[in-house]
C-alpha cells in the first residue's frame, strides 16, 4: 500500500512529470518556477476526466475571441473557417497516429478512409441531383455510424493482406489502395464520376424549444461535431496506449519478430490498428461532406496523405498532444504566413504551392534535431534513446555524443602512446 501511495504522490509532482518527459526542460527550470507550479498541476491532475471538460470550455471560446478580434491574425469568419480545416485535419492526425505512432505501420493511403466516409455519407443521403443513385436517402445524423462502419471495414480489408508486409513495402501497398479508391470514384457512374456529388444536406437539431439548422456555419460544427469528436478520439486512444493493447503495438512497432516469439497476437494487433484509424478518419469524412456539401475525387488527392503524414512526424510519432500539434503547423502556419505576407509571393512562389517546400524543411529540420517529432511520446524518445546509444546515432537528447566518445576514445590512444 506504501509502494501505492508513494507512486501517486510521484505522478502528481510536476518535477518527476518533467524529469520523466522532458528531462532538458527540467534541468533549465529552477525550483523557484516548478514549485509554485506544482499547486495547479496537482489540482489538474485531481480532476479526472473534468479536465476535458475544461478543454472542450477552452476550445468551445476560440470562434468568440476570432468574432472579436482577440487573435492578432486570424480573426471573424476567416479565422473560424481555418479553425474547422485544423479541426478535421486533428481528427486526422489522431486516427493516422494510431497507425503510424503507436503500430508502427507506414500507411500513406489514409486518405482513402476519409474519402470512404465523406462517400458514404453523400450515397446515404437526399444528396445530387435527381437521377443520382442513392443506397437509401436517410437523416444526415442517421448516417454518421455508417460512414464509420464502411471505414472500418476498408481497415479491415486493407489491414488482412498486408499482413506480412512492412516499412517500404507497406508504404506502397497502402499508396495503391488510396489510388484504387480515389481511381474506382473517378469513373463509377453511381459516384457520379470526376464531376462529384453536391447538394449534401446539412444536419439540422430539432428540439422543442430549439432549432438549428447548421448550414456552412464553421462554428456550429466546430461546436457540436468537432470539439466532441476530437475529445473523444482522444480519450479513446490514450486508453488504448495505457492498455495491454497499447503495450502490443509498442512490442511490433520495436521488434515484430520479438513480438511473436513472446506470444504478441500480431496478425489481430495490425488489422486493430488498421480499424481504430480509419474509424477516425471515417468521422472525419462525415463531417467534412455535410460542411462543404460537395465531394469529388479531386479533393482527396495522394498530397493530403502525405500532408497528415508530416503533420504526425512533425509533431510527434505516438503522443497525442503531437498530432494536434502537427495538424495546428500544417493548417494554420500556411495561412498564418499568408495573412502576415498580404497575399503576395515570398521567395519567388506563392504561399499555397510553396507551403510543401516549407513542411520538407521543417521535416529535415526536426528529424535532424528531434527524430521522435517536436513532442514525442516518453516510450518513443526512449526507444530512440536506446537505438542512438547501441548504434552511435545522434539523438536529440546528447546530438553531440558521438563526437565526445570519438575524441574520448583519441585521447586515450595519444595517452597510451606517449607511455
Amino acid at each position: 500500500m506504501a509502494s501505492t501511495t508513494g507512486t501517486a504522490a510521484t505522478s502528481a509532482d510536476l518535477r518527476s512529470h518533467l524529469d520523466r518527459n522532458y528531462p532538458r526542460l527540467s534541468q533549465r527550470l529552477p525550483d523557484a518556477v516548478v514549485a509554485p507550479s506544482n499547486i495547479a498541476w496537482r489540482g489538474w491532475r485531481r480532476l479526472g476526466y473534468f479536465r476535458y471538460l475544461i478543454a472542450a470550455a477552452l476550445m468551445g471560446v476560440i470562434p468568440w475571441l476570432m468574432d472579436n478580434d482577440y487573435f492578432p491574425i486570424l480573426q471573424g469568419g476567416y479565422g473560424i473557417n481555418v479553425l474547422f480545416t485544423t479541426g478535421y485535419w486533428i481528427l486526422l492526425t489522431l486516427g493516422l497516429s494510431v497507425v503510424v505512432g503507436l503500430a508502427g505501420l507506414l500507411d500513406l493511403g489514409y486518405v482513402a478512409f476519409f474519402m470512404l466516409g465523406a462517400y458514404t455519407t453523400a450515397l446515404m443521403t437526399d444528396s445530387g441531383s435527381p437521377d443520382q443513385f442513392h443506397i437509401v436517402e436517410w437523416p444526415t445524423w442517421t448516417v454518421l455510424p455508417f460512414a464509420v462502419i464502411v471505414a472500418m471495414i476498408a481497415g479491415f480489408v486493407l489491414g488482412v493482406p498486408t499482413l506480412r508486409l512492412r516499412g517500404d513495402y507497406l508504404a506502397i501497398v497502402t499508396l495503391g489502395f488510396h489510388e484504387i479508391v480515389r481511381q474506382s470514384a473517378n469513373n463509377l457512374t453511381i459516384t457520379n464520376g470526376s464531376r462529384g456529388i453536391a447538394q449534401i444536406p446539412s444536419p439540422e437539431i430539432n428540439l422543442p424549444f430549439w432549432q438549428l439548422d447548421f448550414g456552412l456555419d464553421a462554428e456550429y460544427y466546430w461546436w457540436f461535431l468537432l470539439i466532441p469528436a476530437i475529445l473523444l478520439a482522444v480519450m479513446m486512444i490514450r486508453h488504448l496506449d495505457n492498455s495491454r493493447v497499447g503495450r502490443y503495438w509498442a512490442a511490433i512497432r520495436e521488434d515484430e519478430v520479438a513480438a511473436s516469439a513472446m506470444g504478441v497476437p500480431v496478425t489481430k494487433m495490425k488489422v486493430l490498428a488498421f480499424v481504430i484509424g480509419a474509424s477516425v478518419s471515417g468521422v472525419a469524412g462525415w463531417i467534412y461532406a455535410i460542411k462543404f456539401g460537395y465531394i469529388a475525387p479531386n479533393s482527396f488527392p495522394l498530397l493530403q496523405s502525405i500532408l497528415v503524414l508530416c503533420a504526425v512526424v512533425i509533431g510527434g510519432l505516438g503522443s497525442i498532444a503531437g498530432a494536434v500539434l502537427g495538424a495546428i503547423l500544417v493548417t494554420t502556419l500556411p495561412e498564418v504566413v499568408r495573412e502576415l505576407s498580404g497575399g503576395e509571393e515570398i521567395f519567388g512562389f506563392d504561399i499555397e504551392s510553396g507551403r510543401i517546400a516549407i513542411f520538407g524543411v521543417l521535416l529535415i529540420i526536426v528529424m535532424i534535431y528531434r527524430p521522435g517529432g517536436l513532442l514525442a511520446a516518453k516510450r518513443r524518445r526512449t526507444e530512440l534513446q536506446e537505438a542512438g546509444a547501441a548504434d552511435n546515432v545522434v539523438t536529440a537528447e546528447d546530438p553531440h555524443a558521438h563526437i565526445k566518445t570519438r575524441d574520448a576514445d583519441l585521447w586515450d590512444e595519444r595517452k597510451k602512446g606517449n607511455d
